[in-house]
């Protein structure tokens, strides 16, 4: 090993006197200057929409300097749509606001319908037979459908 570095030794001694290396000379070094922009600004979208998977997501984003607001939305596996509003800034730090949002409209049952027998009213025997006589059925009343949902995670949960 001492063998190795005094050969590197003289060898760099030796290409100092033949002048290849001249002492103070400012060595040419390639800097890479890389553009910096102290004011950046961008707004970019997507919007994918997948009939054959039934994959859909949207996505917008607008930056003004220090400044980017945003919203992102995709279909959960439960049927609904995840809305998230986000912004960011150096003063309040990254925000969001999610919201969940059905993907079809709840369906709301109709009261069963239940008739009531329809008495059967007869003349007396050796007369003609009377028309039979059915009562009007009930009439339907359908009220406002109450759900009642509910998710939970370790650290979050909430009740709609």
């Amino acid at each position: 090993m001492a063998f190795k570095f005094i050969a590197f030794f003289a060898l760099c001694i030796a290409a100092a006197s033949a002048g290849v290396i001249v002492p103070g000379a400012p060595l040419a070094v390639a800097a890479r200057v890389e553009e910096y922009d102290p004011h950046p600004q961008y707004t970019y979208g997507y919007d994918v929409k997948d009939a054959l998977s039934g994959d859909s997501k949207t996505a917008v984003e607008t930056r003004d300097g220090d400044i980017v607001q945003g919203q992102y939305s995709l279909n959960d596996a439960d049927g609904y749509r995840r809305i998230v509003d986000y912004t960011s800034d150096p003063i309040n730090g990254f925000n969001a606001v999610v919201r969940r949002e059905p993907l079809v409209a709840p369906v709301v049952a109709a009261a069963p319908v239940v008739a009531a027998p329809a008495p059967i009213v007869r003349a007396a025997p050796l007369a003609a037979p009377a028309p039979l006589v059915a009562a009007a059925p009930a009439p339907l009343v359908a009220g406002p459908a109450v759900v009642k949902t509910q998710f939970a995670s370790p650290l979050i949960s909430y009740a709609y």
